[in-house]
């Protein structure tokens, strides 16, 4: 199929297979509405289809953005998006590229939250791939009815553990088809390579099961043996049909997260984006902040307000990264500490789940995160248990006081979930906190002093780890590779980011980030042994030729 990628004329007569008419003006992967040319309506028998005026990509551009800033509704304006989605893919990416700190938080967080809660009511055409539980015995066959087939990436949840939300069952597709329009968005992936998937397994959500507008399967979750086998089914028939794709998990809940990533991470190029991505993000983040503390990664304290996925994966790479520095791994382990639904994570406490005894320490038990900050003095807190305001005044000023710059992420999503506002953090801490966060705040004026916080959002991450991965057929995606990211990112955060609180670049510098993450990838994967191609001269040109831009072709000289 045609691509638009770097503008031109496309080589070559045109098939007899490529459309015409309104059938051309209904494919979004071709479609270019008002910007067809004189010759292409001509030809391509559009005449009169259009309005007369042959407009530029540019002008597109400004009709939309003066339609989508007219619109108070964060939800109105992510249906919007979605629906020049639906008409004309090249023009919706372009319009993200160029505008990103607007779009950004409506295509994903914190605004994909409330679309995905509002799944069933806003639906409107398909986007991307269903595989049930009703399927189990012929998931390859449904696979192979995807169009494309030069995909790359698959993004897959069973929507048990959407953002902070919870069970939103198959209304969580709206995670992974968010998460590839950032891939391409943020790093270049071709549209076509990327191929969102829902394994609806069921909903345990009481909800959404009497919602007659719900569009999932009406049964209670499938778990063991069940579950287990169309999992197994699905990530054979991805490796069939399309052979040696990447696979992102996103969105499990943590008790088949953590199985799910050491079941298969060593037979396939897969990786959890909620464990690791999150990791490499904060570790970046964590790298930015100790470029203003000036104190080594082996001297802090981590104390983490919750102790899922997100919390373990954050903390086994701060103690890949400190041993890295020096530091013994019990020694590093011993510097992060955990607090959950029941107090701070203590080794004398019974029934604890597998991923949590590494972090579990010698310690009496205390049941208060104030106080547990106050008996562990911390350097840094980070919020991933999606408790909402836990980083109370007490929280902060205590901080304030324990360091002369904290560091304070509040990282939870959507915005409802965050720990604390970015207000709030620099209020209470007199100006003096080093924050991010994981849903956008607004910049921040405190005694004539304006901070500009940002996401510690993995969207600086994954797109760049996955063309990397992609641009190399990488077998198998290591730690490495995350402590490679995470340190790149954290490279690209420059002296006048950090004087304006910024932990990380602006947005709109993000494919430029991508591409440095990338070929940092690509040079593990070649280190390991894990590339499944000849090593380029250059990594960061071939990277970036990778690159899919989405400016229109002309169809016809």
């Amino acid at each position: 199929m045609p691509q638009q990628t770097t503008g031109g004329v496309l080589p070559g007569p045109l098939p007899e297979w490529f459309p015409r008419g309104l059938a051309l003006l209904r494919d979004p992967a071709l479609n270019k509405g008002s910007a067809f040319s004189e010759r292409e309506r001509e030809v391509l028998g559009l005449r009169g289809l259009l309005p007369p005026h042959v407009s530029t990509q540019e002008q597109q551009v400004d009709r939309v953005l003066e339609n989508f800033r007219r619109l108070d509704s964060p939800l109105e304006r992510y249906i919007m998006l979605e629906s020049l989605h639906d008409r004309n893919e090249a023009l919706y990416f372009r319009v993200i590229m160029e505008h990103p700190d607007e779009t950004m938080p409506v295509i994903y967080t914190p605004t994909v939250g409330v679309a995905c809660q509002q799944y069933g009511h806003i639906f409107r055409s398909p986007r991307g791939l269903y595989v049930s539980a009703q399927d189990r015995g012929r998931v390859a066959e449904v696979m192979r009815n995807w169009p494309y087939r030069d995909v790359r990436i698959i993004v897959i949840t069973d929507g048990e553990r959407i953002l902070g939300l919870g069970d939103l069952g198959a209304s969580g597709m709206g995670i992974p088809t968010g998460k590839l329009a950032l891939y391409t968005a943020c790093a270049g992936v071709h549209p076509r390579r990327c191929l969102p998937v829902m394994l609806d397994v069921g909903t345990n959500n009481a909800s959404l099961l009497e919602d007659p507008l719900y569009l999932g399967l009406r049964q209670r979750r499938l778990t063991g043996a069940a579950y287990n086998d169309l999992m197994a089914e699905f990530i054979a028939a991805g490796q069939e049909v399309f052979p040696g794709v990447v696979i992102q998990f996103e969105d499990f809940a943590s008790h088949n997260a953590f199985r799910l990533l050491r079941a298969y991470r060593e037979r396939i190029c897969c990786f959890n984006d909620d464990i690791q991505g999150t990791a490499a993000v904060t570790l970046a983040g964590v790298l930015s902040a100790l470029r203003v503390t000036a104190r080594p990664l082996s001297e802090q304290t981590f104390l983490f307000l919750g102790a899922g996925e997100a919390a373990t994966g954050i903390a086994d790479l701060l103690v890949s990264a400190m041993v890295a520095d020096g530091l013994d791994e019990a020694a590093a382990r011993g510097r992060c500490w955990m607090f959950d639904s029941k107090g701070l994570v203590v080794r004398e406490r019974g029934n604890l789940a597998e991923h949590k005894r590494p972090y579990a320490h010698a310690h009496a038990p205390v049941s208060d995160f104030a106080a547990a900050v106050e008996a562990l003095r911390p350097t840094a807190i980070i919020g991933v248990g999606a408790v909402a305001q836990a980083f109370t005044r007490e929280v902060i000023t205590a901080m304030a006081r324990i360091n002369e710059r904290p560091i304070v992420f509040a990282l939870s999503n959507p915005t409802s979930k965050a720990e604390c506002t970015a207000e709030q953090a620099y209020a209470w801490s007199e100006g003096r906190a080093l924050f991010a966060s994981g849903s956008p705040f607004d910049p921040v004026v405190l005694d004539g002093q304006r901070f500009v916080p940002r996401q510690g959002n993995n969207s600086y991450i994954f797109p760049g780890l996955g063309l990397g991965l992609i641009a190399v057929q990488a077998l198998r995606a290591t730690d490495a590779m995350f402590m490679a990211a995470a340190r790149a990112l954290a490279d690209s955060v420059q002296p006048a980011d950090l004087e304006q609180g910024s932990l990380f670049p602006a947005l709109s510098r993000v494919r430029d980030v991508s591409v440095g993450i990338a070929a940092e990838v690509a040079r593990v994967a070649f280190a390991e042994g894990l590339a499944g191609i000849d090593r380029p001269q250059d990594l960061t040109a071939f990277v970036r030729e990778q690159m899919y831009e989405p400016r229109y072709v002309s169809y016809v000289d």
